[in-house]
């Protein structure tokens, strides 16, 4: 699964970096990324109910929420609540049949959700200003 998150979703392969230097920095950054998501869908479907703030960061789950259109709750979710919401926004259908999200729904779920807890944090820090 590692693997397949580091050459598909990641797409490492496809970089093109001109030294050896800058693909060591690239693949050290993308080999975080793959690990986080392959552990996501581990614990999402081992650990169903350990606090998401293990994981998320409270933007990161609240953006999930929002961007399924539900109200965020006041007291934060379990994770697996969180990693199929994430995986909704990648794809995943989560019919009664469908089992649990896989690699692919979540990384590209979680690549919507960072994008929108990054405009969070920005629309916070503009509001402080």
């Amino acid at each position: 699964m590692f693997f397949h998150v580091l050459k598909n979703g990641c797409r490492v392969e496809a970089l093109q970096l001109a030294s050896m230097e800058r693909l060591e920095r690239a693949l050290a950054l993308f080999m975080v990324v793959a690990w986080r998501i392959a552990r996501l869908m581990r614990l999402g479907r081992t650990c169903p109910e350990l606090d998401a703030q293990l994981l998320f960061e409270p933007d990161e789950w609240q953006a999930a929420y929002i961007l399924n259109r539900k109200e965020p709750p006041a007291m934060p979710p379990s994770l697996n609540e969180v990693v199929r919401l994430v995986a909704r926004l990648g794809g995943f259908l989560a019919r009664k049949g469908d089992g649990d999200p896989g690699v692919k729904t979540i990384w590209q779920g979680l690549q919507r959700v960072m994008d929108f807890a990054a405009g969070i944090k920005y629309a916070r820090e503009i509001g402080h200003e």
